[in-house]
Order: structure tokens, then C-alpha cells, then sequence
């Protein structure tokens, strides 16, 4: 197996405050865990390239596209978007490249440069939704990389799975009325953005769960629920939306998760990978908040990621 992680240092220069729990220390969390657990230099490290606005544009509205652009502040200041979500000097830069290592992993992927990647990228994307930004999350990098697959590759189906432990709401909506793309999800409920669960269907399956759940009924989620909708849907590419705040560690949210039930997640994605998608996966970092729990859960994604 022949995994790439895509990062740039721009993503580490957003910074929307000390206090902030989505700050720059993450992606220093990971590099650090990665080189720690000795498999850094078993994995193919790619720059991550600025995003071609026409693949912003495939997901997010030229109004959204601008509240970023267009306000970014001078050196040292920042601009509020919303109560958790701010720009510094930085933010615009960082976004692009964010979501460009999505579509950059996602032509590589394709092309079969590589057979799978993690892009190690911040901010992070599943609450941004297509007309404005919200949550700590400026452009949906997930939503875009497979809006990428479908009008630009030409993939007929793709499938998205979020562990994040909350609801991927912008992600959601961008692929609600697509029946191209299938969304499977669980997330902690209620908890931000406070969204309600839609019913389930053919191409969404996004399972609420309470506080404190842990990772065997998640794993019967994924067994029971997941799984089947998955093979039914065939897809021939899959994104991960891979936020790893649901560990027990991370007190951002409130459930149960530890390294082995990321690690078994992420195998049974490969799975269906190998039998519809000729292993075809990109997965992209959104939460995870206790820098220790992050660094050792996304050692063990990756690991599996790249069958190690």
C-alpha cells in the first residue's frame, strides 16, 4: 500500500486565538505521533496545493467563497464570522490549501499515483455549509474533493463516512438533493450544531447517538447500519471524514471512542474500498481537540490506512 499524507505549513498559520481548541498545535500533535510510532517514513509525504476556485464553486456559493477571501484581516488582528469561527492574516491561504489537498489526494488517487491518503489539513470542513461558513470550518474540503470525483473525474458514485462526533451538518446539506453521493454518519446528539436527524434513505445514514456511547455501539452502527447501505450502494470512491473528537479522551464531545475502534472503523472503509472502489479512499481531518488522544488516533487510521 502506497499512502500519502498531504499538509502544507499554511494550515498551521490560521490561528483564531490561544483559547481556541482548534488551534495550530493539532497538525504539530499528528507530525509528532507519526514520526514517534515510526511509520513517518514508511508514508509518502505530498505539499498541499492551492484549491482552483472553480472546485470551491462546484460546493459553495460565490457570497460563502467570499466572506473569507474578502475579509481577511491585516497581520495581528482578526475578523469574526461567527462565535467559534475567525480569520487571521493567514485563514484565506490556509483554506485553500486545505481544500486543495483534498482534490489534489483525490486526483492522485484516481490516477493511481497512490492507493490512498490522509490530508493532515486545518480548518477543518463538515460544518461549513455551501452558503456560509460556521463551526471552526471555512469550505467543505470533503464535500469538495467529491464534488471533484463526480464533475471533474467522472465517477458515477461516491460515498462519504463521518466519525466526527458532530453531525457533519454541512456536508449533509451539500449532498442532500445528490443521489451520486452516499453519507453515512454517527454523531453525538444533542450536541453543536444542534442540527435534527433526518430520516434515513438510500443515500443518508446518519445515526444520532447519546453521550457517553462507546465503541461497541458504534461498531453495531457500523455493522448493522453502514455497512449494509454501503455495499448496496457500490461506490467507487469513498471520503472519511475523519474527526477523531468522539475519543473518551476529548472532552469537547462526550463519548467513548479509543485508537482500536478508529482503527477498526477505518478497515472495514477499506473493505468496501477493495470490493466496489479499487481501494480508492481520501480521508480528511476535521475534529480532535486533546492533542494526545488526536496524535494516537490518527496513527491508528493511518496505520490501517496503509495496511501497516
Amino acid at each position: 500500500m502506497t499512502t500519502a499524507i498531504y499538509s502544507h505549513p499554511d494550515c498551521q498559520r490560521h490561528d483564531m486565538g490561544d483559547w481556541h481548541p482548534e488551534s495550530p498545535a493539532r497538525l504539530q500533535a499528528i507530525a509528532d505521533q507519526l514520526i514517534g510510532s515510526h511509520i513517518n517514513d514508511l508514508l509518502e509525504h505530498r505539499e498541499a496545493p492551492l484549491v482552483d476556485i472553480t472546485d470551491l464553486e462546484r460546493n459553495h456559493s460565490r457570497n460563502a467563497i467570499g466572506i473569507v477571501r474578502d475579509n481577511v484581516p491585516e497581520e495581528g488582528d482578526t475578523y469574526p464570522i461567527d462565535g467559534d469561527t475567525s480569520l487571521n492574516a493567514w485563514s484565506w491561504r490556509a483554506a485553500q490549501r486545505a481544500a486543495g489537498a483534498a482534490v489534489a489526494a483525490t486526483d492522485a488517487v484516481i490516477d493511481g499515483e497512490i492507493d490512498n491518503a490522509f490530508c493532515s489539513i486545518r480548518p477543518p470542513g463538515h460544518h461549513a455549509r455551501p452558503k456560509e461558513p460556521m463551526g471552526f470550518c471555512l469550505f467543505n474540503n470533503v464535500a469538495i474533493a467529491a464534488k471533484h470525483a463526480l464533475e471533474v473525474r467522472g465517477l458515477q458514485r461516491v460515498a462519504i463516512v463521518d466519525f466526527d462526533v458532530h453531525h457533519g451538518n454541512g456536508t449533509e446539506e451539500a449532498i442532500l438533493n445528490e443521489p451520486r453521493v452516499l453519507m453515512v454518519s454517527f454523531f453525538q446528539h444533542p450536541l453543536y450544531p444542534y442540527t435534527e436527524p433526518l430520516p434515513i434513505t438510500d443515500h443518508l445514514v446518519n445515526v444520532p447517538v447519546p453521550a457517553h456511547t462507546k465503541g461497541d455501539v458504534v461498531r453495531k452502527i457500523v455493522t448493522e447500519q453502514w455497512l449494509p447501505a454501503l455495499h448496496a450502494f457500490k461506490p467507487e470512491m469513498l471520503f472519511i471524514s475523519a474527526g477523531f473528537d468522539a475519543h473518551r479522551e476529548d472532552d469537547i464531545g462526550g463519548m467513548g471512542l479509543v485508537e482500536a475502534d478508529y482503527a477498526w472503523m477505518t478497515q472495514q472503509v477499506m473493505e468496501i474500498a477493495r470490493l466496489y472502489a479499487h481501494g480508492r479512499i481520501v480521508s480528511c481531518l476535521e475534529g480532535g481537540y486533546n492533542l494526545s488522544a488526536l496524535g494516537r488516533s490518527v496513527v491508528a487510521h493511518v496505520k490501517a490506512l496503509a495496511d501497516l
